[in-house]
């Protein structure tokens, strides 16, 4: 008999490789993927058993192309690794009796108003976050919160339209950018619509959770943010230590067991985001899938965790392994343009590649290309990222350093630069 397959809603388009192609390539080492997707990338055929041809956007296709599929085979799960389809994934596995948190559960991950609301609901420390239907109606929840704030829309991913605001011209303009900014497509799935919330002050984490069942998360790796300039909500990268001693703090574990408690989520691997204020951990967003930036390789490399296996068996119904089997780091930073312009030369040096420390070094941008620099900047503005490996924290942002400046950028500024927006 073959074996049955593990449906994956969406791959990540045909220019998803540097950020996609770890995370499939390791779901596909231990199963039968087959693809629920309008097509396949190329990059993506090597790791597949089959393609049910879909309009991910339209869950009644999906729903019926899938009926078609199951109808003479065996499927052992549904899963994504992709914010677009977390709703849709859930829906397709709780009608074929497979393994997984709700629809609802995971609706209110994509909603980050409804999150707000049930994390408020559930004494979850979180930020106080009001919707906005016009800007002057956000002006007024700012007024009520108390300045600064973020503004930022329901249901967008990757920072995309995420503001701190000052003033109340800030946040009218911010308001703006919310209402209309997109990433990946994310504009066709999950709810319109503007959050002003409170600014919550402190470093930044995320906290990769593994969910074993109503009442059991269990953290298994935490993520610290690289400090990112002034003005912009955009991850400039990311360190993954097996010696974080947030791995075992009590005061996290609880809000983490408490957010998805609230959420009702029963079955995943979640990339929780928690802002570590003065007054203890707080929830800033919860994310019901992998973490993207690629932190399962980082957390791969760093524990010995294999992320993305782990999602692909509780999918399943199969006992993950949890437990680390390494101890070192992994880093990742992102390149973005200082200045906006268009991009003249972008290199790595010869030999970056073969360093001992250098997992990897990608240009994501080709010379011509008009690119903007922060506060403007989105993630289609990243001109390269690259990761390394060590034995510590420490020794990890040293080496991101050490490859930053050898990276040559040239861009060529227009005479007016202050109109270069977007």
């Amino acid at each position: 008999m073959p074996a049955p397959f593990l449906l994956l809603l969406g791959a990540g388009g045909h220019d998803g490789a540097p950020y996609r192609e770890s995370v499939l390539a390791r779901i596909a080492a231990a199963h039968s993927v087959v693809l629920v997707d309008a097509a396949v990338p190329d990059w993506a055929a090597r790791y597949l058993a089959g393609h049910i041809e879909a309009d991910l956007t339209d869950a009644h296709d999906v729903a019926a192309a899938v009926k078609t599929f199951t109808a003479d085979r065996d499927v052992c799960g549904v899963m994504t690794y992709m914010e677009h389809h977390v709703v849709t994934s859930a829906a397709l596995a709780q009608q074929l009796g497979l393994p997984g948190s709700s629809p609802q559960a995971m609706a209110a991950c994509r909603d980050k108003g409804v999150t707000r609301r049930l994390l408020d609901r559930h004494q979850v420390p979180s930020a106080r976050a009001l919707e906005a239907d016009d800007a002057v109606q956000a002006v007024a929840h700012a007024d009520t919160i108390g300045y600064p704030v973020v503004v930022k829309p329901r249901a967008m991913a990757g920072s995309a339209g995420v503001v701190r605001a000052d003033t109340a011209s800030e946040v009218r303009a911010a308001y703006e950018r919310a209402s209309h900014e997109t990433v990946l497509g994310l504009d066709q799935y999950g709810p319109a619509g503007v959050l002003v919330e409170e600014w919550l002050d402190g470093p930044e984490i995320s906290v990769e959770t593994a969910v074993l069942g109503s009442g059991e998360a269990r953290i298994l790796a935490v993520t610290r943010k690289l400090p990112a300039p002034a003005g912009t909500t955009q991850e400039y990268g990311h360190v993954v230590a097996a010696s974080d001693p947030l791995l075992t703090d009590a005061a996290l574990a609880r809000v983490i067991q408490g957010a998805v408690d609230a959420l009702g989520l029963t079955c995943a691997v979640l990339c929780v985001e928690v802002m570590l204020t003065a007054s203890g951990p707080r929830i800033v967003e919860v994310n019901g899938r992998l973490g993207g930036d690629l932190l399962p390789l980082l957390v791969q490399h760093a524990l010995g965790i294999d992320l993305a296996q782990v999602a692909a068996a509780l999918a399943t119904g199969v006992p993950p392994q949890l437990e680390p089997t390494a101890g070192g780091a992994a880093a990742i930073r992102f390149a973005y343009p200082e200045t906006s312009g268009v991009l003249e030369r972008i290199a790595f040096p010869p030999g970056l590649h073969a360093l001992p420390f250098v997992e990897r070094a990608v240009i994501s941008q080709e010379a011509g290309t008009r690119v903007s620099a922060p506060p403007h900047a989105t993630l289609s503005d990243r001109l390269a990222h690259w990761v390394v490996t060590g034995e510590s924290e420490a020794t990890c942002r040293e080496l991101l350093d050490e490859v930053a400046s050898h990276l040559d950028i040239s861009i060529a500024t227009p005479a007016h630069a202050a109109s270069c927006t977007r």
